[in-house]
């Protein structure tokens, strides 16, 4: 599935939701199935500074396409992270730099955020966009 279904899928299943509380009901479900990091996985390199609670976010590009993994500390942490390593996971370089982000504001979740959450996000695909521009480079 490409960025884009993966952003359609989700936004069929927000569309399923009439209100704001049932959507962050599902964005909260989806997190408690996020794996955790290991602990030493948890370093002062793959904090993201500029979350509004505690995330972590490893890349690791294998020479094709990037893996990522990460761990937010609270449950709208979680369940956000889970969806976006879903959509951005296992991605060439080029796939992810092509990606509009601004297409994620179609899934009717950004407004479910708070200022400071949607500072976050920001702060996260900011961090996924780096990590795609140093391997890019790199590749």
């Amino acid at each position: 599935m490409t960025m884009e279904e993966k952003v359609a899928h989700y936004k069929d299943d927000f569309d399923l939701f009439p209100t704001a509380d049932e959507k962050i009901e599902y964005i909260v479900d989806l997190g408690k199935n996020q794996p955790p990091l290991k602990p030493g996985e948890k370093n002062d390199e793959s904090y993201i500074k500029g979350c509004s609670s505690n995330a972590w976010l490893i890349a690791e590009f294998d020479g094709n396409k990037i893996h990522f993994k990460g761990e937010g500390e609270s449950m709208m942490a979680k369940g956000m992270m889970t969806i976006l390593l879903n959509i951005f996971n296992d991605r060439t370089p080029q796939e992810i730099l092509s990606f509009d982000p601004k297409l994620l504001q179609t899934m009717g979740i950004t407004e479910l955020l708070s200022p400071v959450r949607q500072q976050g996000l920001e702060v996260f695909l900011n961090t996924i966009y780096t990590h795609a521009k140093a391997y890019q480079k790199g590749a």
